[in-house]
């Protein structure tokens, strides 16, 4: 017989910590992003001084995602990095959807 309490999480599924930020105070978190819908919805806060640090950390991630491609499908990490930047490059010069930036003061948080 089941208890009162349930195993069942609300909300949505995050990512655990990385082990070398764990128990550090001078850690930030920058972004959060989720896939809602088909869409993107994200969290952020602008944590550098000067955006071109914005375009290292992008190139950061897409190295992350290529190398997990490489590892868990059939795209070798140099495919899957060329279509990740094939797609930036599509959608920088040519954006589906710009979406919106509000801030989090009118977002009632």
């Amino acid at each position: 017989m089941a208890g009162p309490h349930k195993d069942l999480k609300e909300g949505p599924t995050e990512q655990p910590l990385p082990p070398d930020v764990i128990g550090r105070e001078d850690a930030t978190e920058v972004l959060r992003a989720f896939v809602v819908d088909g869409g993107l919805s994200i969290a952020f806060q602008r944590a550098f001084e000067e955006p071109d640090m914005w375009g290292l950390l992008l190139v950061d991630i897409a190295r992350h995602a290529a190398r997990a491609y490489a590892r868990e499908s059939e795209f070798t990490e140099d495919e899957a990095l060329a279509r990740i930047v094939e797609m930036f490059e599509a959608e920088i010069n040519r954006p589906t959807d710009v979406g919106n930036t509000t801030p989090r003061s009118q977002q009632g948080h």
